[in-house]
C-alpha cells in the first residue's frame, strides 16, 4: 500500500512537471521565412567578425531592435551584444512598425562588413550639429555591421 501512495506521488509530480512549450506568434514582413535555422546574435557576430569590408553573407539571425526609424520604420539597429548591425529592407520593399524597439526579431538576408571613411564620418559629424573638437578626434575609420533584409519575423 505504502509503494502504491509513493508511485501515484511520483506520477503526480511528473506530471505538474511537465515543461510547457511557450508559443511565439510573429508578424510577418517581406518574403515568408520561417524560424528555423537562425543563429543567435552572439552566433552572427562571430559571423560578422569574420567579415572584411565588401564580404556578403546571406544568413538568418534572431536578436531584439534596439532602435527604428520613426518616420516610416523603414531601418532597424539589432542588437549584436557589444555592438548593433543596421537593418535596411530589400529594394524598400517593405517597412516594420515605428513601435518596434525591444521586441525579438528574425531577419533573413545578406549581412556585410562596410568601413566609413574618417571623411565621411567627420562630414556626418558635422551634419549632426557636433562641435569642431568633437569633429577634430574623428581619426580612425569606422566598421559597421549591416543587413540587407528580405524578409523579417517581429514578436507580436
Amino acid at each position: 500500500m505504502k509503494r502504491i501512495g509513493i508511485l501515484i506521488v511520483i506520477a503526480i509530480l511528473l506530471v505538474n512537471c511537465k515543461k510547457e512549450e511557450v508559443k511565439v506568434n510573429y508578424a510577418s514582413f517581406g518574403a515568408k521565412i520561417s524560424t528555423e535555422n537562425a543563429l543567435s546574435k552572439e552566433e552572427m557576430m562571430k559571423q560578422f567578425s569574420s567579415l572584411k569590408s565588401g564580404d556578403t553573407i546571406d544568413v538568418k539571425f534572431a536578436s531584439k531592435v534596439n532602435k527604428v526609424c520613426k518616420a516610416k520604420g523603414c531601418w532597424m539597429k539589432i542588437d549584436l551584444g557589444d555592438a548593433e548591425s543596421t537593418v535596411k529592407f530589400k529594394d524598400y520593399g517593405f517597412f516594420v512598425p515605428m513601435n518596434s524597439e525591444e521586441r525579438k526579431v528574425i531577419v533573413n538576408g545578406k549581412a556585410y562588413v562596410a568601413e566609413v571613411s574618417v571623411a565621411e564620418l567627420k562630414h556626418l559629424a558635422q551634419d549632426a550639429g557636433k562641435s569642431e573638437e568633437e569633429i577634430a578626434e574623428i581619426t580612425e575609420p569606422k566598421r559597421t555591421y549591416s543587413f540587407m533584409a528580405d524578409g523579417v519575423l517581429m514578436e507580436e
